[in-house]
């Protein structure tokens, strides 16, 4: 008979890209058995504590908290409290296991996980953990001798732990609605398919408004002869931004249909599935899309994340043939266009870029984290 899990937590927090994977695991569990309950824990001020009411999971806190490395007074104020939470995480962790007596605790990044993943092995109750980015976070480090395993997106990310036996390649979820349609359906339902390629960029928030400036640039120079679509995401305050530069640059995107500036890139799936080339960050959720969908990706890794573990994220695309990286220090406009057009011009090279892209993408990455779970719970 098959391993049946009645109860599981699952341990996450700080960014959509570390509670979304959690998210598409436990809708996966529910589906398999519906009778199966679900625990999320996490920091009482990360944004877990409305992505997973949203999903419609019940949800329960551990005091923790990041350390800042600098000797500010309001720095050192905050490592005080840090500190404090350290020493009163465990207990609540501990208490959260006896009230809910889960089958396993699954970890998905977030300093949350450390305390519930540690107390869970401690007290002889499966645990895994679920790195996404290409190098384990400090999390992921801190809970390696703990965690019975860890479950991670890329062969490479093997060699970056002192236990690789217990790793495990599952890949990291894509949402389903990914997947619903064609290239070519996709492109018809934008509008999109009179033979140009299309172009998305999008650049989250760390950063985003210098690549926003970048980003008018590139518009600017597409604007003279539209050789290709883009959809360009600004966000909500770069919007305004890429609108004005525009504006100073003469150009009426009202005359220049092809391309589009939008605040939010609500429809996400569909413009990804549509897209031919895609200029981005290398967040981990990002990366996962691109693997999964095969798109070839022009990146420019966020200089401004802990450990520049978005570059290492990028290179491992690189070193595979599908994506081209540069550096923000070395990126402009100009730069982005020409590199761009380097691509989209070249059909045989784009179409090297796709299947190497494709070669990475786990597009079961789901179904493979549950079935490790199930392993370890026999």
């Amino acid at each position: 008979m098959e391993t049946k899990l009645k109860r599981v937590i699952f341990t996450c927090g700080g960014t959509a890209g570390h509670v979304n994977p959690a998210i598409a695991l436990a809708q996966l569990m529910h589906e398999k058995d519906p009778e199966t309950e679900f625990l999320f824990v996490g920091a009482e001020r990360g944004l877990e504590k409305d992505l997973v009411p949203q999903a419609g999971y019940d949800f329960r806190t551990v005091h923790i908290s990041s350390f800042h490395r600098s000797f500010k007074p309001k720095e050192i104020k905050h490592n005080v409290i840090s500190v404090c939470n350290l020493l009163r995480a465990p207990g609540e962790a501990r208490a959260i296991l006896r009230d809910f007596r889960p089958d396993v605790v699954i970890g998905t990044g977030g300093y949350a996980s450390f305390p519930m993943v540690k107390a869970a092995a401690k007290a002889g109750i499966p645990t895994a953990v679920h790195e996404s980015n290409m190098v384990p976070g400090l999390t992921t480090e801190m809970l390696e001798p703990f965690a019975g395993c860890i479950m991670v997106g890329f062969e490479e990310c093997r060699q970056h732990y002192k236990h690789p036996e217990r790793v495990c390649v599952t890949g990291t979820p894509v949402r389903g609605d990914f997947f619903t349609m064609t290239k070519q359906e996709a492109k018809k339902a934008l509008g999109v398919d009179d033979g140009r390629p299309l172009i998305v960029s999008f650049w989250g928030s760390l950063g985003a408004a210098g690549m926003n400036r970048q980003m008018a640039d590139f518009l600017a120079l597409e604007a003279v002869k539209e050789p290709f679509h883009h959809i360009h995401g600004a966000g909500k305050s770069g919007y305004p931004q890429v609108r004005q530069l525009l504006a100073e640059k003469g150009v009426d995107l009202g005359r220049h249909p092809a391309l589009q500036v939008r605040e939010y890139i609500y429809d996400m799936a569909r413009v990804m599935r549509a897209a031919d080339l895609v200029l981005c960050r290398a967040g981990a959720s990002t990366i996962s899309e691109l693997t999964a969908l095969g798109v070839p990706a022009l990146i420019v890794p966020s200089p401004y994340v802990t450990n520049n573990h978005q570059e290492k994220n990028a290179r491992v695309l690189e070193a595979a043939g599908g994506a081209v990286v540069l550096l923000e220090k070395d990126s402009s406009g100009q730069t982005l266009f020409q590199t761009a057009c380097g691509i989209l011009h070249d059909e045989k090279r784009r179409a090297q870029m796709e299947t190497a892209m494709a070669s990475l993408g786990i597009r079961d990455a789901t179904e493979r984290i549950y079935r490790t779970v199930l392993e370890l719970c026999r």
